[in-house]
């Protein structure tokens, strides 16, 4: 697991989605655990992230009535979207932002494409509770293993499904009662015909979905690379989380803590929160 040098580091660069009623503490409990997270907790100069609020207008109301103000606009975080290490979508108000086609689902596939234009820098994708869902409509979630709030799964593989055969692409292996899923795009940085985790369009391949554990699951052909092979790989590909409920993207900050800080700081943010950490699924049990 990497692990960055404590004190020798800069901030890592977070940006938040906040739609129109989004969920509150979709927001907070994230917000709670970055800001609290430090690359050394007897240095209170070495904060390990920074965060900056992209929304629609200066003030955005949540679901639960509570104004939040927003830093940049949307157009301001196109603008400055490479300066940003860490995405996070929200939950909220999803059929409507679905029905639109608004922000952020523009967004989250402009940060997406950047890793296939720079894959030199590190770069990752977080969700929490049906943010999810914004991210299998833009087609984010194509050959990954992914979940969400379990009451709405069946959304979820719905739009999972339909984006796969719009674009003629991968399934996304849906997982029930995960706290989170982990998918770390690694590969070598060659010819994209020799890049398994560069995905392409190609009728060669019928896309299907399926939800983990179902007869249409173990019937499928598994694409992934083994765990060796995957070791082996160089940084490139784009980090995707998906997280269930609100307490589960606790949990998913935690984990991008640990791995993109350390664990120890990880755990001592847990401690501090007095939050139990309940782990979740790292594809292929690898993330380096």
């Amino acid at each position: 697991m990497a692990t960055k040098t404590p004190a020798s580091e800069e901030p890592i660069e977070v940006l938040f989605a906040l739609h129109d009623k989004f969920d509150l503490l979709d927001f907070a409990g994230p917000v709670e655990v970055l800001t609290t997270a430090m690359h050394n907790f007897s240095d209170s100069g070495t904060k390990a992230f920074e965060i900056t609020l992209a929304a629609g207008e200066p003030k955005v109301l949540s679901a639960q009535g509570v104004i939040i103000g927003s830093q940049v606009s949307w157009k301001d975080a196109y603008e400055r979207l490479t300066d940003f290490d860490v995405l996070v979508v929200l939950g909220g108000n999803s059929q409507e932002i679905l029905k639109n086609k608004a922000e952020p689902l523009d967004l989250i596939t402009a940060f997406a494409k950047l890793q296939s234009e720079d894959s030199s820098r590190e770069r990752s994708l977080l969700s929490i509770c049906t943010g999810s869902l914004f991210l299998a409509q833009q087609g984010i979630l194509a050959g990954l293993s992914a979940t969400t709030h379990p009451d709405h799964l069946t959304t979820f593989e719905n739009l999972c499904s339909q984006a796969a055969t719009r674009e003629l692409d991968d399934r996304t292996d849906i997982i029930e009662e995960a706290r989170y899923v982990v998918n770390n795009l690694r590969f070598d940085l060659g010819d994209e015909d020799e890049n398994p985790y560069i995905r392409k369009k190609s009728d060669a391949r019928r896309p299907s979905n399926a939800r983990k554990g179902s007869i249409s699951f173990k019937g499928s052909n598994a694409r992934r690379e083994s765990i060796a092979r995957r070791a082996a790989m160089r940084l490139g590909g784009l980090r995707v989380i998906t997280a269930g409920g609100v307490a589960a993207g606790l949990d998913a900050a935690l984990y991008l803590v640990s791995i993109l800080v350390s664990e120890d700081s990880a755990n001592e943010v847990a401690r501090i929160l007095q939050l139990t950490w309940t782990k979740g699924i790292i594809v292929d049990g690898l993330d380096v």
